[in-house]
C-alpha cells in the first residue's frame, strides 16, 4: 500500500514527466522510498520540467527535484531530506551512536565518493558516446570505477547491507549504483550487483518506484520538446 496520501504533512517535490531514458533514476526516488520503508505518508508536487515555476526556483537554487515541505520546514538535495527522514524512524536512520555515524557516513560516501563518477561514465558512455575525448576518458574512468567498487564488493560479499540493518546509506548507495546497472562494469563486481537487486526487490522501493513512474504516465510530454 502506498504512503503517498493528498492529505500527508511532508510534501515531496517531483517532475510531472521526463523522458523516457531518465525514468526510475530522477531523486525524488530516494524520500519516496524513505517513507515507503518507514511508513511515513507523503503528498507529491508536480513541476514541468521545461518551465520550471516559481515555487521551484524559490525553493531550489538550481531548479532541481526533489525538495521537501515537512510544515515549516524546507529543504532541498535528496542527501538532505533522507537524514530528515531519518529522524523520524529508526527504520531508516538507527539510534545507537556508532550504527547512526556509519549511516550517516555511508550516505555521505555515496553521493560525494561513488555518484560523480558514475555521473561522469553516464556521460561518457551515452550523452557523448561519439565524441572522441570521451573515447579516450572512458578506459581511465571505468579503471577509477573499479576501484571506487573494490571495497563496497569486499564488505557486502560477507552482509546483505552496508550496516547491520538497512537504512538510508542502502537508499542512498543503490540508488547511486542503479546508474550503471546493467554494465559490465557491475557485473564484474557480482557482491555489489547482487545488493543493488536486493535494494530493488525492496516492497518499498517497488512502490516508491510506481508512484513516481505512474506520474509520469500521466502526464502529456511538455509541447516545448518537440519544438
Amino acid at each position: 500500500m502506498s504512503m503517498m496520501t493528498s492529505d500527508a504533512e511532508i510534501e515531496i517535490a517531483g517532475y510531472q514527466w521526463v523522458p523516457p531514458f531518465a525514468r526510475g533514476f530522477v531523486r525524488d526516488l530516494r524520500p519516496r522510498w524513505a517513507c515507503e520503508e518507514a511508513g511515513i505518508p507523503y503528498r507529491d508536487r508536480l513541476a514541468d520540467v521545461t518551465n520550471k515555476p516559481g515555487w521551484l526556483l524559490d525553493a531550489q537554487p538550481w531548479g532541481q527535484v526533489p525538495i521537501m515541505r515537512d510544515g515549516d520546514i524546507r529543504l532541498f538535495e535528496s542527501g538532505a531530506t533522507l537524514l530528515h527522514l531519518g529522524e523520524k524512524s529508526e527504520t531508516l536512520l538507527p539510534r545507537g551512536p556508532q550504527q547512526r555515524a556509519a549511516a550517516i557516513s555511508w550516505v555521505l560516501g555515496a553521493f560525494n565518493s561513488v555518484e560523480p563518477w558514475l555521473f561522469e561514465w553516464v556521460n561518457v558512455t551515452a550523452f557523448a558516446r561519439d565524441e572522441e575525448w570521451a573515447k579516450l576518458r572512458r578506459p581511465s574512468l571505468e579503471e577509477f570505477i573499479a576501484k571506487r567498487l573494490a571495497p563496497l564488493e569486499k564488505l557486502l560479499g560477507g552482509q546483505d547491507w552496508l550496516g547491520e540493518s538497512f537504512t538510508i546509506a542502502d537508499i542512498a548507495m543503490v540508488t547511486v549504483l542503479r546508474a550503471i546497472g546493467g554494465s559490465q562494469l557491475l557485473a564484474d563486481h557480482p557482491a555489489t550487483q547482487a545488493y543493488v537487486a536486493r535494494g530493488e526487490a525492496r516492497p518499498a522501493f517497488q512502490q516508491a518506484m510506481n508512484d513516481q513512474l505512474a506520474a509520469f504516465d500521466r502526464h502529456d510530454p511538455p509541447t516545448s520538446m518537440g519544438e
